[in-house]
């Protein structure tokens, strides 16, 4: 049995602080034996092999082993993730001792609730109908022979039919539009829809939630609040006011009213299915079902804590503290809990409106490469990102800054997926595409023991085709769409985070496009990438960038 220290990521591997009785006090133990700052994240404890930091970790079962001066001890044995929480922890290279989310908790909660049996049947009974119903369309379909002329009306039936369920299904279907080892790209593409157009609850609704939540009448908080909303998700809706005792403007996030029991008791359903469903997932699909879902409820209930989403922002305040490019909205605390939150009005200019910035006087060029270094740097240096990038959470300052809001969507990449991530990019310049494959074990697309041989020709295809003019040359779009049909037709799963890390950089490298066509993503990323392998203080990832830089120059001339 070969003996790993899971242990608080140390100043080697993190290069931001993050305030320790902060973090630990919200997970409930601020008393506990852990000392100084130390830079990690919610308390992670990150799973390294005692022998070699930059080696990866198998799927292999950890077990708790006794705690040692406030670190936790994990042996490792050769066995079989036993849940489906615990291969998450492997894939990701990272251990959370204290969740928001485990199918156990999901399940106590909704069954010690009174009438919950009631309350499951006739909400089993409305899913069935329903999604039953729209089933049987798309059979009839079928077996007329008009399943592909009629794909269009059936995305949109099924986008409204998510809606009508609920704020779970929402955002299953927010999930599912950047899931193409799921869903069909055409379904996708309708389903992105969801993530801008929800209808608001009414205005006196989420009036009275925010007086709840904050104790006091809105007319004593806030000297002005807008009539109607500002924008509209699934869980929660935005309104801009104004302090009344400092006259500063500010958006107020307010949650959808009775949602927590309503997403607990679809959770607690949705798990029940999979359960029932993952030995034909895993036999014709090649993916876990209960895996799935718990990735998707593990992040719905993180969503669902705006006092969670307070620490991500000061988080990434802290990240971005010294540099002058990049805007994170205060939080004002004192003002917001569980299902409200206050935070600095970003008063800038939507990424999707060139013309605007253009009339801002904005140096289109010098914004580009400020978001290019921002989504870099979340990714390589902090490994914490903005999960939810789309055009209506960044804007530019007219000072040309790049702000960005909405934090309750980020996601962690450990140093071994990092460092993966890396090798995969060198195998591929490299054109080793039987590693590459295996790095895409490593990381959790493929199923351990997967044979790898009948994707290694279409990976060669991908990147071939999308390569073949150099790296210069190379569209995040143009390889993700050839990579998402090599996942809709190979047993591959594609990890909750890296889904995140997908959407991130081709939304991102959407709104370059739009304020600037010839726009290339790969020579304004260079000088970042050339000057981090310099200073990243990890030398495992050092090398790989260097590897990485120095395979194929790319031409700027």
């Amino acid at each position: 049995m070969e003996l790993c220290t899971a242990c608080i990521w140390t100043s080697a591997q993190w290069s931001h602080t993050i305030t320790t009785n902060r973090r630990l006090a919200y997970h409930g133990f601020a008393n506990s034996s852990f000392s100084a700052p130390q830079r990690r994240r919610r308390a992670a404890l990150y799973v390294m092999n005692a022998a070699s930091t930059g080696a990866p970790i198998s799927r292999q079962n950890i077990t708790q082993l006794p705690r040692t001066n406030g670190a936790v001890t994990k042996s490792i044995s050769t066995d079989k993730p036993s849940s489906a929480m615990e291969q998450l922890d492997i894939e990701r290279g990272v251990c959370i001792p204290f969740r928001k989310y485990t199918p156990e908790m999901v399940r106590k909660k909704v069954l010690d609730s009174r009438g919950s049996i009631l309350s499951l049947a006739s909400r089993g009974v409305e899913i069935v109908w329903k999604l039953g119903f729209y089933w049987s369309s798309l059979v009839y379909d079928f077996l007329v022979g008009r399943d592909e002329e009629i794909v269009p009306y059936r995305a949109r039936q099924l986008r409204n039919l998510l809606c009508d369920l609920g704020p779970s299904f929402i955002k299953a279907g927010q999930v599912l539009a950047n899931r193409p080892d799921i869903i069909r790209e055409d379904y996708m593409n309708e389903l992105c829809i969801l993530q801008d157009d929800v209808p608001p609850v009414p205005n006196q609704v989420a009036f009275t939630i925010i007086e709840e939540e904050l104790g006091q009448p809105l007319e004593r908080l806030f000297s002005k609040i807008s009539s109607q909303t500002i924008a509209a998700a699934s869980l929660g809706q935005v309104y801009r006011a104004t302090l009344r005792e400092t006259g500063e403007d500010v958006a107020i996030k307010v949650q959808r009213p009775g949602i927590e029991p309503i997403i607990y008791r679809d959770l607690f359903l949705f798990r029940t299915l999979a359960s029932f469903l993952n030995g034909i997932s895993l036999q014709k699909l090649g993916c876990n079902a209960e895996l799935i879902v718990d990735e998707f409820g593990e992040k719905l209930l993180e969503e669902l804590d705006y006092t969670l989403e307070a620490t991500n922002i000061e988080d990434f305040l802290e990240n971005f503290k010294d540099d002058p490019t990049v805007k994170i909205p205060r939080v004002y605390k004192q003002l917001s809990g569980s299902r409200v939150l206050v935070m600095e009005w970003i008063d800038g200019i939507r990424c999707t409106d060139p013309q605007a910035i253009k009339e801002a006087g904005i140096d289109v060029e010098g914004f580009l490469t400020v978001g290019v270094s921002a989504a870099l740097r979340q990714l390589l240096e902090f490994g914490l990102f903005h999960g939810d990038p789309h055009p209506g959470n960044i804007f530019a300052m007219r000072d040309g800054r790049i702000a960005y809001v909405d934090f309750g969507n980020v996601a962690v990449l450990s140093q071994q997926n990092k460092q993966i991530l890396i090798d995969a990019v060198v195998h591929a310049v490299n054109e080793d595409y039987a590693e590459m494959a295996n790095d895409f074990t490593r990381l959790g697309f493929l199923a351990s023991g997967t044979d790898v041989a009948p994707i290694i020709p279409a990976l060669e295809s991908i990147w071939q085709n999308s390569a073949g003019k150099g790296l210069a040359d190379f569209n995040f779009r143009i390889v993700t769409g050839k990579f998402n049909q090599l996942v809709y037709n190979y047993p591959i799963r594609i990890p909750e985070r890296f889904s995140l890390v997908i959407r991130s950089l081709l939304t991102q490298e959407g709104i370059c496009f739009t304020l600037k066509r010839d726009f290339k993503f790969l020579e304004v990323a260079y000088p970042y990438v050339a000057k981090r392998l310099l200073t990243d203080p990890n030398p495992a990832l050092r090398e790989r960038l260097i590897q990485v830089t120095c395979l194929d120059p790319i031409n700027t001339t």
